[in-house]
This record gives C-alpha cells, structure tokens and sequence, in this order.
C-alpha cells in the first residue's frame, strides 16, 4: 500500500472517531422503546415521543420548566416507556439498618416507617422508579404508596416530588443545582468537582435543554 493510501486511511479512521465520540457525547444513543420495537430514534427523540405532551401538561400545572423535566427523562431513562427500575444496594442496605435499629434514619425514614415492612416492601423502597427514577422510599415522606410512583401515574408523582423537594431552583431557572439536586440531594458544589454518578450529568442536561426548547409540544 502506497504511503498516501495509508495516510488517507489513517485520516479518515480519525474523522469517523472524532465523529462518534460527537455523538456519543450529544448523547445520540439509539433506544429500541419497549412495546413498539418498531420505532427506533436517539434518547432525545424518544423522550420527545413518549413524554412531551405529557410533561408539558404538568410542567404548565407544577410551574416547572418543561425543557428541564425532559432533558431530566433523557438522563435518568433515555426516555424509555415503560422507563424501568433500579435497585441500589446501598439504600437497601441503609434501609436495613434503620428497620433492625442499627441506624436511627436515613433521610426522613425512620425505624416507625419499617418495622411492619416485608423484604420485598424494603426492596421497593430501595428501588427507583419512572421516568425520574424516583427513589421508591420518597413515598414515605410524600404519603402516597410506592405502587403511585412505580405506576401509570409515575411521571405526575415526580414531577410533585421535584416542585416540593427542590422546584424553587427550576422557578429560578438555576438548572445546574437543579440537575445536581436531582442527582445528588445536594447544590451544585460552590468549589471542586459534581459530585454525580457521572461528572458530566449536569453538563449533559444543560445540553440536552436546547433540543427541548426547540421541540416543543
């Protein structure tokens, strides 16, 4: 092979990555939406498909910004529908603690909340849910049942739970505590480093912002 067969080649493997890691990083994944394999888009699309009109109508009745509560989806679900469950371990572990009284709370629950609680019961407290991936045990202090914000009304549950919890930095239009509030239970760090699952969520969902102001319903 001549040296300027080699040297095109090279130079074109170096655009197709530089190109894939553009997209990768837009977060252009291709979803396959359970229950219509048929229709195939990247995250945002998705998102846009399954939930827009929906979270608009409650973005409108919470005063919550509709850009801010889709890109959310986008990073939390991929905009998946149904969006699926995650258990994590470490809160169940917690939750553990406090039902036997090792531990006297995590967070709002208290051994009160836990002591008639099956396994089964803790581990969907341990488990998020919906397209915010809502933390199953956040219906303690919501006095509503996990089967609400695991269910078909998952997406209104969320959207309730952000305009309590910490809706006055979306009203604010603060967006990058709001992500990591989200994320984290904690503001942006004033010094040092997000301290999300992963360092790039809040800059992600900053980004993923502008399709939807784009796209709206």
């Amino acid at each position: 092979m001549s040296r300027n067969k080699v040297v095109i080649l090279s130079l074109l493997a170096l655009m197709a990555l530089i190109a894939g890691g553009y997209f990768l990083l837009q977060g252009n994944h291709d979803v396959v939406v359970p229950g219509n394999a048929a229709f195939q888009g990247n995250a945002l699309e998705v998102t846009l498909a399954n939930y827009g009109e929906d979270v608009k109508e409650y973005a409108d009745e919470f005063d919550l910004s509709y850009e801010y509560l889709m890109a959310l989806i986008v990073l939390e679900t991929s905009g998946k529908k149904p969006a699926g469950k995650r258990f994590e371990q470490g809160v169940y572990n917690r939750l553990l603690q406090v039902k036997s009284g090792d531990r006297r709370k995590y967070e709002n629950i208290r051994q009160s909340h836990l002591e008639d609680a099956s396994d089964g019961a803790v581990r969907n407290l341990a488990t998020s849910w919906g397209p915010f991936q809502l933390m199953g045990y956040k219906c303690i202090g919501m006095d509503v049942n996990v089967s609400d914000i695991r269910g078909e009304d998952g997406l209104y549950y969320g959207m309730s739970w952000i305009n309590d919890e910490y809706g006055r930095f979306v009203r604010k239009s603060n967006y990058k505590d709001a992500f990591h509030y989200h994320n984290t239970g904690r503001k942006y760090p004033t010094v040092g480093k997000p301290r999300t699952h992963d360092p790039r969520y809040v800059e992600k969902g900053l980004s993923y912002m502008e399709f939807f102001r784009q796209n709206r319903p």
